[in-house]
């Protein structure tokens, strides 16, 4: 491909001051020549065509990160993504929207592709493997974090900045394996395992933070002057920015809604007995039979007691997975995980209707807080009757 004539000097003519030439070595995102970006191409494409290392690296990647969710380790995430192949696939992808190469565009985006299936098929077989334990580190993945998205933002754009300088890319590479294959095994897991909300939450999840560190990628690329060589060839870029802003938006919007829709147990109803207020005796004036005067007594009221309401007691049941969110508001953001048999309080609050679910607000007492919670997941226990009145 033809990159634009540019009359910008080479950074490294002799004629310049040294520096001017030290800054030009040391600058990782300044623009390039029409040499330095020829050659910055060829660079970039000889390592972003996919090979058999990446795919087995993607694999061995994965079979870590697979383990480090079943048995809910942080290191083992860690160390898959230091195994995980160089994200040079991603940095092609991010040049074919840059220059608007469908060829460049493709063939990157098939490599990355099958690299990610193979993590996606060692998530569920690690999901399949599951036996209900209490998982954390699982549900925090398949949630859309802001800190992932400055740290994607951060290393798309320096992988892209470091391979076309032919510079050490390992650590970005890290960051972007770990934002981009953990939400994806994750995704298997969850359709492994049958846990709710994990699928399809996390593979949106991974969608985001995939489309998020292209794009940031492209951007930087950009900016160092590899750009289309006609108007039709920002269509590509432009769609991958279509395609990530309708993916964010269906997930922060009804796919909260769409992953709560799972098969639950129906409620069974139960009998609350009220307290009922016993008559206290008072005491009755005696007419007297002389004609002299006599003090009357005059009833006094006693005090009556005030019942209090018992509160409604129920547990957490769920008969697909082990657990459920509870949630800020109705059909809101998800903070936190309940487990199968945690008891609640429902506080005396109507049913709101969210996303076409009835949601009742509850209190947890081991956790001191309230939230939201669909009706069908809990069961409420029945209280026994006091044996005083």
């Amino acid at each position: 491909m033809n990159l634009p004539p540019s009359n910008t000097l080479p950074e490294n003519d002799p004629q310049l001051p040294a520096a001017r030439r030290r800054h030009a070595e040391r600058s990782l995102f300044g623009p390039l020549s029409v040499d330095e970006r020829s050659q910055a191409l060829e660079n970039v494409v000889s390592r972003a065509a996919p090979n058999v290392d990446f795919f087995l690296y993607s694999l061995f990647a994965g079979a870590v990160i697979s383990l480090g969710l079943l048995f809910d380790s942080p290191y083992l995430l860690i160390l898959g993504a230091l195994i995980a192949p160089l994200m040079a696939p991603l940095v092609g992808v991010a040049l074919g929207a840059s220059l608007g190469s469908p060829r460049h565009f493709a063939r990157s985006a098939a490599g990355l592709l099958v690299g990610c299936a193979l993590v996606f098929l060692t998530g569920g077989l690690a999901g399949l493997a599951a036996q209900n334990n209490a998982l954390t580190l699982v549900f925090i993945h398949a949630q859309v974090n802001w800190f992932a998205l400055l740290a994607l933002a951060v290393a798309g754009a320096l992988i892209a900045g470091t391979l076309i300088r032919d510079q050490h890319a390992e650590l970005p590479s890290m960051l972007l394996a770990y934002g981009v294959y953990v939400p994806l095994a994750s995704a298997g897991f969850g359709l492994g395992s049958g846990l709710p909300h994990l699928w399809p939450d996390a593979l949106v999840v991974f969608a985001i933070h995939l489309a998020w560190g292209i794009l940031c990628g492209a951007a930087a690329l950009v900016f160092a002057g590899f750009r289309p060589p006609t108007v039709f060839g920002y269509s590509i870029g432009a769609a991958v920015l279509l395609v990530a802003v309708l993916i964010f938006i269906g997930f922060t919007g009804a796919g909260a809604v769409f992953g709560a829709r799972i098969g639950l147990p129906t409620l069974t109803p139960s009998h609350t007995p009220t307290a009922t207020q016993t008559p206290t005796p008072s005491l009755t004036p005696t007419p007297s039979r002389t004609p002299t005067a006599t003090r009357t007594l005059t009833p006094t009221p006693s005090e009556t007691t005030t019942p209090t309401p018992t509160p409604v007691i129920a547990i957490i049941q769920v008969e697909e997975g082990s657990g459920v969110f509870l949630r800020t508001s109705p059909a809101g953001q998800a903070f936190t995980t309940l487990l199968n048999g945690t008891i609640v309080h429902l506080l005396p609050e109507e049913t709101t209707e969210a996303g076409g679910q009835l949601w009742l607000h509850i209190y947890v007492p081991a956790l001191g807080r309230d939230g939201w919670i669909l009706q069908d997941l809990v069961v409420t226990a029945t209280p026994l009757p006091s044996q005083t009145p």
